[in-house]
């Protein structure tokens, strides 16, 4: 008799059930859409935009399947690839009219089918990776003159911060270039600088010079202290870049570096190139600095156009003006966390800021010093600076404070908060090459993909059925159990699946069935040697296990080499593998054996196995 315990049957019905549960969303595709969004506070998305893009649609005899109104913008759906490029360019043209200036942003987005009674209960689709649901690639170039300026801004500030400790005497202290230049008047005096610069920075060569009869110390950097900040500089940006996407919730991004000074980043499933490029593809650093407010300094600056030296005029996203001194308060890299929140007493959109230890010592300093004065948090790009907010210090902040802007709204506290909890790049970044995998493309490639795995199934299910009949039909109902439940395991870690995983996959269905056929040939040898039907079935799945065990265990070992030591496609490609080996083994000897119970446990006595021919040994 071979009986399976009635626990055992619960696990596999259980493991069943959940399987189908956690595949059937990939079942439900995602649809070509377009969002419509605004990134300006002053405009607001409601049912007036709704109608307002559907007359757009209707004028231009653009059918759509449907749309929807929520907190991110209006996502209207169509039914082909080509209908929603025609609805953007549409909706382009009719929601800006002035394309310089836009006020709305309509972008491409994919829009789930799925229905909200899986979703409710976290049955969600796999993520697809970018050859498989098209998304964004971009190429971006790390300014390496940009992080050699910064370091030497950082050298100016503290050779001036030691000299004044030490109680150096000098005339003067500026950055030329990439050095830093001290003029002295007394040469006992430039000699005590040499020497304690030199001591305290061994990065810098420290020179003195005399030029038209004035007496100077010219620091630089070493040539090798300048390729480990260049070199640092891309990692860090990397780093910051990876914080940035994942802020985004991309899923499986490709985030390497590429050269010397050039980074990668491919974002899936991103079709929303304005909001990833808003976020990521500016590329800029943060700066807090002080507001310059001199009595008739601002209205001088607006009306006169007569700007004080050492202060730069900046408007805000409202448009409204504010003189922002030059000298730097603060940098996003003293930043730990910010978090997008609302203020207890107004009710208004804040951005609760926490700072390092060194960061709280300085604006504790800085705060003291300017209660009721305004404190600008900038964003600076390579080619131009963004004054985000400049909120005024009530009190005085340490390592923890908020920052308010008046009118803003959710969103840009959350984007404000986004960009300071990613800290400042090391040096700015450019975008030189900008490409989108759209979803045609995408789509063709998982076409294939299915194919060959459904093709592959197809194949190993007849061939496994000829040759081993009925237990070949039981081997092949487990390779369809084992694919259902890695796609299941797949769907819940939300892993992204590629072309690489579609490989893997393949290639599991065909380990899967190796454990099958070791199993039945372990069967049909101890028939040849005379054991009983019932008898061969009990050894051939006891001793087959521990050959499928060390097979696979083997497998896993390389499996999790790939996964620990590869990047990207590879990794995608063990994620898949390794979790196909877990399945292959449960669906091969627990839910097979579990059907071999089914159909033979049940017969007191058995005569015969429907596995194929036996060959047995000539008497």
């Amino acid at each position: 008799m071979n009986r399976y315990p009635l626990w055992k049957y619960v696990v596999i019905g259980i493991a069943l059930v959940i399987g189908t549960v956690y595949t059937l969303p990939n079942f439900f595709p995602e649809v070509p859409a377009v969002q419509v969004s605004t990134s300006k506070p002053n405009i607001k998305i409601d049912n007036s935009t709704l109608q307002s893009v559907e007359d757009a649609l209707k004028s231009a005899s653009i059918p759509y399947s449907g749309e929807s109104l929520d907190a991110t913008g209006i996502k209207v759906r169509f039914s082909d690839p080509d209908t929603q490029l025609k609805a953007r360019d549409a909706l382009q043209t009719a929601l800006n009219p002035d394309s310089k200036s836009p006020d709305y942003i309509v972008a491409l987005n994919l829009v789930s089918t799925s229905p909200h009674a899986l979703a409710a209960i976290r049955a969600l689709p796999m993520y697809l990776g970018l050859d498989l649901r098209g998304g964004v690639h971009f190429l971006l170039q790390v300014d390496m003159k940009a992080a050699l300026d910064k370091a030497a801004d950082r050298y100016l500030a503290d050779i001036r911060t030691l000299l004044r400790e030490k109680k150096v005497l000098y005339a003067g202290i500026a950055r030329d270039g990439q050095t830093v230049v001290v003029r002295f008047r007394d040469a006992t005096e430039r000699a005590r600088a040499y020497k304690e610069i030199s001591d305290a920075s061994p990065d810098l060569l420290v020179r003195e010079v005399e030029s038209g009869g004035e007496l100077r110390l010219v620091a630089s950097l070493k040539p090798e202290a300048q390729k480990r900040i260049q070199d640092g500089a891309v990692q860090q940006n990397i780093t910051i870049l990876r914080n940035r996407v994942n802020e985004l919730a991309v899923s499986e991004p490709i985030i390497a570096q590429q050269g010397a000074d050039r980074v990668v980043v491919q974002l899936p499933g991103v079709q929303d190139t304005a909001r990833a490029k808003d976020i990521l593809g500016r590329t800029a650093t943060l700066e807090i600095r002080m507001v310059n407010e001199d009595p008739g300094a601002l209205e001088g600056a607006v009306t006169n156009g007569t700007i004080p030296v050492g202060s730069d005029l900046y408007r805000d996203r409202n448009g409204n003006p504010s003189l922002i001194r030059r000298q730097v308060v603060l940098t996003g890299d003293r930043i730990q966390d910010a978090q997008p929140g609302f203020d207890s007493r107004g009710g208004e959109a804040i951005v609760s800021v926490t700072l390092d230890s060194a960061g709280g010592r300085i604006m504790r300093d800085i705060s003291r010093e300017n209660v009721g004065k305004g404190m600008g948090v900038l964003l600076i790009d390579k080619d131009k600076t963004e004054l985000i907010t400049a909120p005024k210090i009530r009190e005085e902040l340490g390592s923890r404070f908020q920052i308010s802007g008046g009118r803003m709204s959710p969103r840009e506290s959350n984007d404000i908060a986004l960009l300071m909890r990613a800290g400042a790049l090391a040096a700015p970044m450019e975008i030189i090459e900008e490409r989108t995998v759209g979803p045609s493309l995408g789509k063709e490639n998982i076409e294939k993909g299915f194919n060959s795995v459904k093709y592959g199934f197809v194949v190993l299910a007849a061939f496994i059925c000829v040759y081993y009949l009925l237990m070949g039909i039981i081997s092949t109902i487990s390779l369809g159990v084992n694919l259902l439940l890695l796609v299941a395991v797949l769907s819940m870690l939300q892993a992204t699946l590629t072309l690489p995983g579609i490989a893997a996959v393949a290639l599991t269905l065909g380990m899967a069935i190796d454990a099958n056929v070791l199993i039945n040939e372990r069967i049909r040898e101890e028939l040849r040697w005379g054991d009983t039907p019932h008898a061969a079935i009990q050894a051939g799945y006891e001793r087959a296990w521990n050959t499928i065990l060390d097979s696979n265990v083997t497998t896993l070992i390389a499996g999790l080499a790939l996964l620990i030591f590869g990047s990207g496609p590879v990794r995608g490609f063990a994620i898949v593998h390794c979790l196909g080996i877990l399945t292959s083994m449960f669906s091969a000897v627990f839910v097979s054996r579990g059907l071999v119970a089914i159909v033979y446990g049940g017969r007191k006595k058995l005569d015969k196995i429907s596995i194929g021919q036996v060959w047995k040994p000539a008497t």
